[in-house]
């Protein structure tokens, strides 16, 4: 695990069975800080096809377990209605759980229990 000190916030990152560790600076995006640790929040055709980060394509959506509140009206939207919130939305300011979402159907969103 990275070390965390005063000028960093741990990040916990879960990419299907494996749990990552980061120590992040505050203040940087979701996305640049996940794409900097090599993992990737894109879909494979969308890891070069994006809007790098301007908010615009919704490619980079992830799954905050633990975070901050949705600001962006996107992140709202997203967030109400069960979709992953876009990591170029979302700055690292305090400790954060996030899921990569596997992207296989773009779109798809959490059920509420007991629901197909």
């Amino acid at each position: 695990m990275p070390e965390v000190d005063d000028e960093t916030v741990p990040l916990t990152v879960r990419d299907g069975d494996d749990r990552i560790e980061l120590a992040v600076e505050p203040g940087r995006t979701l996305r640049d800080a996940l794409l900097d640790a090599g993992l990737s929040p894109y879909a494979a055709a969308t890891r070069r096809l994006n809007c790098d980060g301007r908010g615009l394509c919704a490619t980079c959506g992830v799954r905050i377990r633990e975070g901050p509140p949705p600001e962006h009206w996107h992140d709202r939207l997203a967030d109400r209605f069960g979709y992953p919130r876009l990591s170029c939305q979302v700055t690292v300011d305090g400790p954060m759980n996030v899921e990569l979402v596997d992207k296989l159907v773009w779109g798809s969103r959490e059920q509420p229990d007991g629901e197909e």
